[in-house]
């Protein structure tokens, strides 16, 4: 265990450490390149605005709305604030009107910065409606304030001109930041019901820091790519753990142009979730087929030799004989040099996946292309871990780590886990009656995933919440149904339909292109998706595929009818949450009628 500097300190402590050394990057996007800010500018810019921040009035332990995409002023305002005792609240930078009004007035905010024009415009249109909204800091300079606005500020203009004078004030409430004061609320995504504050501590995060010291074998010399959202706590904790390190972290801005920035940043480390390696197996898969046959073989054939090396040995502990150990060394060099090197991961030491369970087919291409993910579980309501892949430790493909230290376990009705420790949250804020019902009387939070421990690791079988039950009194697990069938080629999104059904269906998004591409290789012309999900024979050509998948499935798991739409789901349409889970009654209500077409009678 490490104790490392608390929250409140935790910049300036670095920045005496690491000085001028580069603590931050991002794309400036107005001239196309990376620029580095230093750890002293890191710490200087967090000074002044703890400084402006009480220059306005900011009260200790007042809640504050960050509504942001990923930028280097996110981490600032956090740690800002926490010098002062305040409390941020980060919220989606895709959030609606209608969640960003909901938060702020189930917390009272009266600050609330924001990033870009969109996010700007939805604050604004809040502000107006007369919500508790006093005051909007606006990050990008080049966003245009309405004319109506009067009271906006950039953060720019925001954090200078106070001459330190309120450094004083910052020392005092530094000194008497307490581990029980909340840190953070941070809001769930929704995917079943409205938002609730979960309400995070100091204590909380440092115990999670301090857990994670030799778990994690983070230095001063990796570099790290920062392209979760903040407001998700996998990659909030993951980015205090990489500054409580002194690691370089490069902030992605925008979410599509993570693949450009791993191949300009060359990360050592980055923190994941399964859809992302899911659409790297499947461009490796696409890259495979289009590939001359002796390139396939090749490539298969690494991946043969890799998942001998990686997966039968080095995972399970034991030494490989000398022969697969050159063969698996010549690949290495070769091929699958090649293969991370296009990837921009020539470097990869590791790589924390949580957030889902990560399909069996996928955890085994990862590791057999020699990238050690280290898959791990946890929720908001746990500061994010739970369990962890040990390195040096016999890891198990399907399992989710090992329990990080300090936080216990017991297994409840239907095998529910529920967990004890001091990174477990206290509750929701402001919902006493929904805190209840997650905390029992003995302390215990109730996660609502079921699991078992075998030889020391943690595994999970379903989430307990999203069970269907079929109208034949039948039980289903649509999670893990998807996450078997997603890792086909030809499927990028399914969702199972099964909830008081007489027997189970998935609406699909297909791979256009490639589906496209195989249909004009069979004669069938289609000029646009819809031509192409509405036609019988990819129609058939795809059950085929979902049948040849599911075939270890119990009868009445197997999806007997599919309905091809021909646009992905999308959160603009609020179908999936920021991290790119689906919002399952979102879907159901905006294919009812699809849905309720393959239940029509024959």
């Amino acid at each position: 265990m490490q104790n490392f500097s608390p929250l409140s300190i935790l910049v300036h402590d670095q920045a005496r450490v690491y000085g001028n050394r580069t603590a931050l990057r991002y794309r400036d996007y107005s001239v196309g390149i990376w620029k580095d800010i230093s750890w002293n500018e890191f710490s200087s810019r967090v000074r002044e605005l703890s400084n402006a921040m009480l220059s306005i009035g900011v009260e200790e332990q007042e809640n504050m709305a960050v509504f942001s995409q990923n930028m280097p002023e996110v981490l600032m305002v956090d740690f800002a604030a926490y010098a002062i005792r305040a409390v941020t609240i980060p919220m989606y930078a895709t959030s609606s009107e209608m969640q960003v009004k909901y938060i702020v007035s189930d917390a009272s905010i009266r600050y609330i910065f924001v990033g870009e024009q969109e996010q700007y415009d939805i604050a604004f249109r809040v502000l107006k409606l007369g919500s508790s909204l006093e005051k909007l800091i606006i990050f990008d300079r080049n966003v245009q304030r309405n004319p109506e606005d009067n009271i906006s500020i950039y953060l720019d203009d925001f954090r200078k001109g106070h001459d330190n004078r309120y450094e004083e004030e910052i020392e005092r409430r530094t000194k008497a930041v307490q581990s029980q004061d909340l840190a953070n609320i941070l809001y769930t995504s929704g995917t079943t019901g409205l938002s609730k504050g979960v309400m995070l501590t100091h204590e909380m995060y440092n115990s999670a820091l301090s857990a994670h010291y030799g778990v994690l074998p983070l230095s001063d010399k990796d570099i790290i790519l920062n392209f979760l959202p903040f407001t998700h706590v996998l990659e909030r904790g993951w980015s205090y753990l990489c500054i409580a390190n002194g690691c370089t972290m490069a902030v992605n801005l925008r979410p599509a142009d993570v693949l450009q920035s791993l191949r300009e940043v060359h990360p050592t480390c980055m923190c994941a979730v399964p859809r992302f390696w899911e659409k790297v197996y499947a461009g490796v898969q696409e890259r495979m087929e289009k590939s001359s046959p002796m390139q396939k073989l090749l490539l298969e054939d690494a991946l043969r030799v890799g998942h001998a090396y990686n997966v039968d040995y080095k995972m399970k502990g034991i030494t490989p004989p000398i022969g697969l150990r050159m063969q698996y060394s010549l690949y290495e060099n070769t091929i699958i040099a090649f293969l991370k090197k296009q990837l921009g991961l020539e470097r990869a030491n590791f790589f924390p996946t949580a957030g889902a369970a990560v399909p069996t087919v996928i955890e085994d291409f990862v590791r057999s292309a020699g990238l050690n993910m280290v898959v791990g579980y946890g929720l908001t309501e746990s500061t994010a871990t739970v369990s962890i892949d040990r390195l040096g430790m016999p890891i198990s493909i399907g399992s989710v780590g090992r329990l990080l230290d300090g936080v216990e376990i017991k297994f409840g009705e239907n095998d529910e886990i529920l967990l004890k420790g001091k990174t477990i949250t206290k509750g929701y804020y402001r919902k006493a009656e929904v805190t209840d019902l997650s905390i029992d009387q003995d302390g215990w939070f109730h996660t609502g995933d079921a699991g078992y421990i075998k030889d020391g690791e943690l595994f999970l079988t379903d989430r307990i919440k999203d069970l269907f039950k079929t109208s034949n009194g039948k039980y289903i697990s649509p999670q893990l149904i998807e996450s078997k069938l997603c890792v086909d080629k030809y499927i990028d999104q399914i969702v199972v339909v099964a909830e008081q059904r007489k027997f189970v269906s998935a609406l699909v998004i297909p791979q256009y292109d490639l589906l496209m591409e195989l249909a004009k290789d069979y004669g069938v012309e289609c000029h646009s998706n819809e031509e192409l999900c509405t036609n019988p024979r990819v129609v058939k050509f795809m059950m085929y595929r979902i049948e040849t998948l599911q075939q270890e499935f119990a009868h009445y798991e197997q999806i007997k009818k599919i309905t091809l739409l021909p646009e992905p789901f999308s959160m603009e349409k609020g179908e999936l949450t920021d991290t790119l889970k689906v919002k399952r009654a979102v879907l159901y209500k905006n294919y009812r009628e699809q849905i309720e077409k393959m239940y029509e009678e024959e």
